[in-house]
């Protein structure tokens, strides 16, 4: 887990832009750093090691036959099968980390050699002979790849902020990446805000050649997993189950490689109770549970301490709890800011708890991210199906639409919400649901409505469904399915991940997710259309042999909360979202 930054340049990358960029990396990898030069090409790479703590594994790497130079940041999970492989076919390894094995992969398969890789990753690989670069990125996205524009080619690196600290790119504002925060509290890819700065999407490789992005591939668009015949699979409940577990264990078990002690999030919730569970299972013998405490919680259902507690004993985990304050978070709040580094809603709660990590002297840990969307976790996949049906036989009867509008109305002035007043314009789609349930501000918002007017929008007519479609493409008729697809490359993609990028990386943390693996998604791929029939993410709870106890299942959820409303003393009269927009894209601007 690492950071890195290459340019291509017409002329050579300025010392004083790659020591800017590097310096502004420092926190992800401060275990070592390296240069490449060639003509017209710089790498950049900061090192955290995890895999062959030996400086013999530093990066920028050079294959063995001297041609292809690697910057890397991620780990490749199933990267000692890859190794025996390479031996087998007579390829000398000089390390043992999984950085040289990526490289040795591409030297004998060129560009399909990501299709071997099961971990997350963002590289950049330079032939020095035929002088092309090649980017790839994981398919869920885990792992960043922004892209900056200068004026005399381009420069890659696993930080939008990095590559603004070289000062090399235009800071010109963005209004698509700005309206994307207003509406729904994460910037989507591609977009970033800024104009010259763009994310290279998850699952996608580019070629650059001549300081140009010659060909984009998408080699792999996990949305395809949930694009199945909901008719493909027909078995009983004990099947789905083994095969779930079967899939969940194998995941775990590649997230648990490590040449460095690992520890897990520990919530109190399903999805964290059962990843520890397994963890634990599987020759964890001395894992650390790591749990936030908040005063202001205390005594309240959101305080998840004395849950998470019991679930420790109950796997027989040592468990450690880390109380925040207000003061603490106050003291703290510059060094957030500064580590944010796409403006987000989300992310201080992870801040805090990979902070927490680091104190215990962790370098890596585990997070249960990832089971709300492929487990339907969160209460609309049980709301919008209803609703869905509900707006399929209104549109049968006559005045169906006046009274869509009327409860719309009545929910706007109840909830204090203005995006009801939309129902019956987005409650014929899934993705028009699904908005008006995820979107923070509706395009009547003052905020919003002058960039729709100066992009071309109309606010009347914000088409939704087709700002959904541009961000996860065709859905499955499926509600259940088409959910867990667009939940998984909107709100996980934009918010989840990367936050938890920043915030972990920030503390030198490097964060694994076993439930964000598109190897156990295709696994699950011919049993997703039965999960809804498994209400509670109990089969992620059966998972583990010691199945997750029900004073956790049956407690109501809470999230991963954190109470930095009242410390912020954000206006009551909005909502929280709302709050943390107006906070945060101010000090974006400052």
């Amino acid at each position: 887990m690492c950071g890195f930054i290459a340019a291509f340049t017409k002329d050579d990358f300025p010392p004083h832009a790659a020591k800017a960029a590097l310096d502004r990396l420092y926190r992800r990898g401060p275990d070592a750093e390296g240069e490449y030069r060639d003509s017209g090409v710089f790498f950049g790479h900061r090192r955290l090691a995890i895999i062959d703590l030996d400086r013999r594994s530093s990066q920028p790497m050079t294959s063995g036959c001297g041609r292809y130079v690697i910057v890397f940041n991620g780990e490749i999970y199933n990267y000692r099968s890859l190794r025996e492989e390479l031996i087998s076919e007579g390829v000398h390894l000089r390390t043992e980390s999984d950085t040289e094995v990526i490289l040795e992969l591409f030297a004998k398969h060129g560009e399909k050699s990501v299709f071997k890789l099961n971990g997350m990753f963002a590289f950049v690989i330079w032939d020095s002979v035929a002088r092309v670069a090649f980017a790839a990125r994981d398919p869920y996205g885990i792992k960043p790849l922004y892209i900056g524009l200068m004026r005399n080619g381009l420069v890659l690196s696993s930080q939008v902020k990095a590559i603004l600290a070289t000062k090399q790119v235009s800071r010109d504002y963005n209004e698509l990446g700005e309206l994307g925060f207003w509406f729904l509290g994460s910037v989507p890819e591609p977009f970033t805000l800024y104009k010259s700065i763009s994310s290279l999407e998850a699952g996608s490789a580019i070629f650059i050649q001549d300081q140009t992005v010659t060909k984009k591939w998408l080699w792999c668009d996990i949305g395809d997993c949930w694009r199945v015949d909901s008719k493909e699979f027909k078995d009983n409940s004990r099947s789905v189950q083994e095969h779930v577990r079967n899939s969940i264990v194998e995941s775990v078990d590649r997230h648990m490689v490590s040449d460095v002690p690992v520890g897990v999030f520990l919530s109190g919730g399903i999805d964290s109770s059962a990843v520890a569970g397994l963890m634990k299972e599987r020759g964890a013998s001395d894992l650390i549970g790591v749990t936030l405490s908040y005063a202001e919680f205390r005594g309240r259902h959101e305080d998840e301490t004395p849950v998470a507690a019991k679930v420790a004993k109950y796997y027989g985990i040592k468990h450690v709890v880390r109380t925040v304050d207000r003061k603490e978070f106050e003291d703290d709040l510059p060094n957030i800011l500064d580590a944010m580094d796409q403006p987000s809603v989300d992310g201080i709660n992870s801040w805090y708890a990979t902070k927490a990590v680091a104190e215990l002297g962790l370098k890596v840990v585990v997070s249960g991210a990832g089971g709300d969307e492929l487990f339907q976790g969160y209460e609309h996949f049980r709301t919008i199906p209803r609703l869905s049906h509900l707006a399929k036989n209104l549109s049968f009867f006559p005045g169906g639409k006046g009274l869509a509008r009327i409860f719309g109305e009545v929910q706007a002035r109840r909830t204090h919400k203005d995006r009801w007043r939309y129902l019956s314009r987005w409650m014929n789609t899934i993705e028009g649901l699904w908005w008006l349930r995820r979107s923070i501000r509706p395009p009547s918002d003052s905020n919003v409505r002058p960039l729709l007017a100066e992009l071309g929008f109309p606010e009347d007519d914000a088409d939704v469904v087709g700002m959904v479609r541009s961000m996860v493409g065709d859905v499955p008729h499926d509600p259940f399915l088409a959910l867990g697809l667009i939940e998984s490359k909107t709100y996980l993609r934009n918010q989840l991940l990367r936050d938890s990028d920043w915030a972990s990386m920030y503390h030198s943390v490097e964060l694994r997710t076993p439930l964000v693996d598109y190897h156990l998604l295709e696994s699950l791929r011919p049993v997703l259309p039965e999960f809804s029939k498994y209400p509670g993410k109990s089969l992620l709870a059966n998972a583990p042999i010691l199945r997750v106890p029900s004073f956790v299942t049956e407690r109501r959820k809470t999230g991963f909360g954190i109470p930095v409303n009242t410390w912020l003393n954000i206006n009551s009269g909005m909502s929280g979202s709302e709050g943390m927009q107006k906070f945060i894209l101010d000090k974006f601007i400052e």
